[in-house]
């Protein structure tokens, strides 16, 4: 998935921040298994636009390895101090 919607030869895509990801167990007590991915992005619109023109249109397509299904999303507004 990484390689399908972040800039060959590594790096983040434009906008992106941050990116964290790790295996995630027992999601909602069901014993299922999957994947957290945490991103920063510097605004609400640049998200939208990497989502919508990038990360969907390469679900849609199919990833070789990639996800079976499209991952649920949690947006939420960040603040630092200083």
């Amino acid at each position: 998935m990484i390689a399908a919607v972040h800039p060959a030869g590594g790096g983040l895509p434009a906008g992106q921040l941050t990116h964290v990801a790790g295996p995630t167990h027992n999601i909602g007590g069901s014993g299922r298994a999957g994947w957290t991915i945490s991103v920063t992005h510097d605004s609400q619109e640049s998200w939208e636009a990497f989502r919508d023109s990038v990360v969907v249109p390469a679900m849609q397509a199919g990833v070789d390895g990639g996800f079976a299904s499209a991952p649920e999303e949690t947006a939420f507004e960040i603040h630092t101090e200083g």
